[in-house]
């Protein structure tokens, strides 16, 4: 599997703190119903104060077979000079079911530095198998998916609704089970703390994750990666900081609209 840089730091700012396993569900109620349609969020990436690119999520209502679905629709481009030296134009989609948040169809449409992929896959939950449709090289294969498998976007928003961050305890593991590329990954994900993050916006509490991630890959097996949630009813990404063998990377909250509850912050004096 071929992974690059951007694609590591945008598909994490979204995705990485999600519990699919059944056996962490000490961690997973039922719904807290945290996000609604026409959601919009923006981050800035950037490496220092040099921008490297933008990437925004939002969401929105859509209709198939008479059922009412979300979708959301996830961008990442690379601006300034940093779009001279490497291109980027990321599109990921995910339409999934309102309720428990199960991934219905997604898509991953990218050109990075012409690295290109448009990959769409169904989820046909009876026969436990996803329909990959690789559309750029007219191939489709069938991939067993594990149990509770979400996709790269709608993990996202399972986080936000069935993640009971009041059962967490300091340096708790959560599993995550997500299928990526044509694979099933298994990650786990350290529960390091609560802290205060300075933000365009204000001072926010946040939840401070350490995602373990393959050795091997972008990262290293530990310390590589951090992430910051809201520590609200939102429990939206307001921060990830990355070391990779390239250099560090940052990602921050740019803007919003859309919430369905109050954004907590703190004016910063």
């Amino acid at each position: 599997m071929r992974i690059r840089p951007f694609l590591i730091i945008f598909s994490f700012f979204l995705s990485v703190t999600t519990n699919s396993q059944t056996s962490q569900n000490t961690f997973v109620k039922n719904s807290f119903d945290s996000f609604q349609s026409g959601e919009w969020i923006k981050f800035r990436i950037h490496y220092g104060i040099f921008n490297a690119c933008y990437a925004t999520i939002k969401l929105n209502d859509t209709i198939i077979n008479n059922k009412k679905l979300f979708k959301s629709t996830a961008v990442g481009r690379t601006t300034g000079l940093a779009r001279l030296f490497f291109k980027v134009d990321d599109i990921y989609e995910s339409i999934f079911e309102r309720e428990f948040v199960k991934p219905i169809k997604s898509r991953r449409d990218i050109d990075e530095g012409g690295y290109t992929k448009d990959i769409e896959i169904d989820y046909d939950y009876i026969n436990k198998k996803a329909i990959v449709n690789d559309l750029k090289n007219n191939e489709i294969k069938y991939v067993t998916i594990k149990q509770n498998v979400q996709d790269i976007i709608s993990t996202f928003y399972f986080l936000r609704n069935h993640f009971d961050i009041e059962k967490l305890n300091e340096n708790d593991f959560i599993n995550i089970t997500m299928f990526f590329d044509a694979e099933n990954y298994d990650f786990k994900m350290k529960f390091i703390g609560y802290e205060n993050v300075k933000t365009k916006f204000g001072v926010v509490n946040c939840l401070k994750f350490e995602p373990y991630i393959q050795a091997g890959r972008v990262f290293g097996d530990s310390g590589d990666l951090y992430l910051w949630v809201s520590n609200d009813q939102n429990k939206i990404p307001i921060k990830i900081e990355a070391d990779l063998r390239v250099g560090s990377i940052e990602a921050d909250i740019d803007g919003f609209k859309g919430l369905k509850h109050p954004f907590k912050i703190k004016i910063d004096d």
